[in-house]
């Protein structure tokens, strides 16, 4: 850090290492606001600083707007920004951040500090206005920085580096937070998704399979006429059964068969059966038996 207020260095310190190491010293102020600036430190800086963020307080005074009241919180560890009533953190620039400090000559009511961001990494000039106290911040915030520079040597460098992780802890578990839910929220609807394209799967296989799986009977095939044709097996077994007992089997012809002369099977109307012929047919071949036997009984 360049201390802009050097001629102070050999009186001694306003406050106890203590009030500074174990808790801080608080100030109220105005805060005329933050403006970036391209370089850490330098008079000429911080000046070009302070001349913008006046002149932009002048044009809010002339709209009826007036400049914020903030109270800092000063310690090794720091300067916290702070809205006076609530005490809600506006900002909180760590020790290690600040590479600047010093009140206006000009106007004794200014004074300065400048600050890395930690998020932009940008170098940001604070620039507050105080009407009495504002060379005491400044020696405040150079106290600070001696009584942090002693412990650091004390502790031979890992203080300063242990300060640093755990900012850096904070900043990710910070993150982590504001991320946590949304992961879930993500890997909740990605778990959906795929259990509905596994159910949607699942009844595309079933259909899929189910025509080659099930055995849907045949219907017969039938003729021109939509008959059936007469099969002698289905024939049979399609019989009913009278009183408990199947019909007399068929019998079977010979499978030696005489023939004429021609070749063609001779006709024995008697191994016919009685539904085999028309009726007038069937009552001829009736009278044709009757006079065989009566002809047979008078021999």
């Amino acid at each position: 850090m360049n201390r802009a207020f050097n001629r102070k260095k050999d009186k001694t310190w306003m406050h106890t290492p203590e009030a500074l190491s174990k808790h801080y010293i608080p100030y109220n102020a105005k805060f005329l606001g933050s403006t970036e600036v391209e370089q850490p430190k330098g008079t000429e800086v911080v000046r070009d600083a302070v001349r913008k963020l006046k002149f932009a307080r002048h044009i809010k005074k002339s709209e009826g707007q007036k400049i914020p009241k903030v109270e800092l919180q000063i310690s090794i560890y720091g300067v916290k920004i702070l809205e006076p009533k609530t005490k809600e953190v506006q900002h909180n620039c760590q020790l290690h951040r600040i590479s600047f400090c010093a009140d206006d000559k000009t106007d004794k009511r200014i004074f300065t500090f400048i600050c890395k961001d930690s998020e932009s990494n940008k170098h940001l000039c604070y620039v507050f206005d105080s009407e009495k106290c504002a060379e005491e911040i400044t020696l405040t915030i150079g106290q600070a920085f001696d009584l942090a520079y002693r412990k650091f040597l004390e502790s031979g460098g890992k203080d300063v580096e242990t300060r640093k992780q755990i900012a850096g802890l904070q900043k990710r578990s910070s993150r982590s937070s504001r991320c946590w839910i949304q992961d879930l929220e993500t890997e909740n609807t990605e778990l959906k998704n795929k259990v509905q394209d596994l159910e949607n799967q699942l009844r595309i296989t079933q259909v899929s399979t189910s025509p080659a799986g099930s055995v849907t009977p045949k219907s017969p095939s039938t003729d021109i006429f939509d008959m059936i044709p007469f099969s002698p097996v289905s024939h049979q077994s399609s019989i009913p059964t009278h009183n408990g007992t199947q019909p007399p089997p068929v019998p079977s012809r010979s499978a030696e068969i005489k023939r004429d002369l021609f070749g063609a099977e001779p006709f024995d109307p008697f191994n016919c059966g009685a539904g085999d012929f028309p009726p007038d047919i069937q009552s001829k071949l009736d009278e044709m038996q009757r006079q065989r036997w009566r002809g047979s009984k008078w021999d």
